[in-house]
């Protein structure tokens, strides 16, 4: 059984939340991507709350921006550092019973969550165990990548339309048509070669779409916010954005046990941003998904749980 409530942080963020399973126990904590919400991951709570599949106290948020969680109005309100303050502030109201908190068992996160998780599990080593990645890029090989490879760059202009003043009135126009084709056209599923461009993949069901436009009626403009306040975007005239950036290695190492799962039908994020991931990752599992695309969750959610189970039992007493 799925709980909701809204969590006031003590820094004056509240952020609405999904659960599954018993307080005190081991927490896993989710974090969800563009344009999707915690809903996303209401399988995996209910999975891996079970006794028999570790019993974990499941939780995932809808991040700030997102759904009923807090929506600051102004960009530099969704830079990282502010994103990673909400994450540990939730961290604590989950782990807090202990002085200093116990760690998450691992930290989950897809898209933008991943952004997140990249930056508190370098920032912040000591809140989790294991680190959990679902097709979003390492910080490192993203700047790589965007500054030196024309195809990431080209398959990453979809950012600066994102950033654009009217594009919260685009993608909403038409009941959320171009949100939805968007989730549409960069899917993979096993019978893609036999549906028509414009047919949806099989888990994009109607009452999916449902789900989606549930959510998406609380407001796009937090979530695109999140491009806007990131400079790791390809340049555009009278903007170097990515060209203009250097980060230290100290701001990219990751030395817990790092899980990527990657969806090699990403056309967004292209399946060279794992190379080299072992250049920042001490400890690193790599899963290419082959036949998945960005949409891995939607697409292979069993294989995504077998792999996150494996992972989870690795190590284990």
């Amino acid at each position: 059984m799925i709980e909701t409530w809204l969590q006031a942080l003590p820094h004056g963020i509240t952020l609405s939340c999904r659960a599954c399973g018993q307080r005190g126990r081991p927490v896993l904590l989710f974090l969800h991507g563009f344009p999707e919400g915690a809903f996303v991951w209401d399988a995996l709570l209910e999975h891996f709350a079970q006794p028999e599949h570790g019993g974990y106290r499941c939780v995932a948020p809808n991040l700030r921006g997102y759904e009923r969680s807090s929506a600051p109005p102004e960009v530099k309100d969704y830079r990282a550092k502010f994103l990673v303050q909400d994450v540990l502030a939730l961290i604590d109201s989950e782990c807090g019973a202990q002085t200093p908190p116990a760690p998450l068992a691992a930290l989950v996160a897809h898209d933008w969550g991943g952004a997140v998780a990249w930056n508190l599990a370098n920032q912040h080593p000591q809140r989790l165990a294991k680190l959990v990645i679902i097709n979003s890029p390492h910080p490192g090989t993203f700047l790589r990548e965007l500054q030196h490879n024309p195809a990431q760059q080209a398959a990453s202009t979809y950012m600066n339309e994102l950033i654009q003043d009217d594009a919260e009135a685009a993608y909403g126009a038409n009941n959320f048509e171009k949100l939805l084709a968007v989730l549409s056209a960069h899917s993979a599923n096993e019978d893609a070669s036999h549906r028509t461009p414009s047919a949806p993949p099989q888990w994009l069901t109607e009452q999916v779409k449902q789900d989606y436009r549930q959510l998406w009626r609380h407001g796009l403009r937090g979530g695109l916010n999140y491009y806007r306040a990131s400079p790791l975007r390809p340049p555009r005239p009278g903007e170097p954005a990515a060209a203009a950036v250097s980060l230290p290695m100290d701001m990219l190492r990751i030395e817990r046990p790092t899980l990527v799962i990657w969806g090699q039908q990403d056309h967004a994020l292209l399946p060279c941003l794992t190379e080299g991931l072992a250049d920042y990752i001490a400890d690193l599992t790599l899963v290419p998904l082959p036949q998945a695309s960005h949409w891995v969750v939607h697409e292979e959610p069993e294989r995504v749980v077998q792999e996150i189970s494996a992972f989870l039992a690795r190590g284990a007493a």
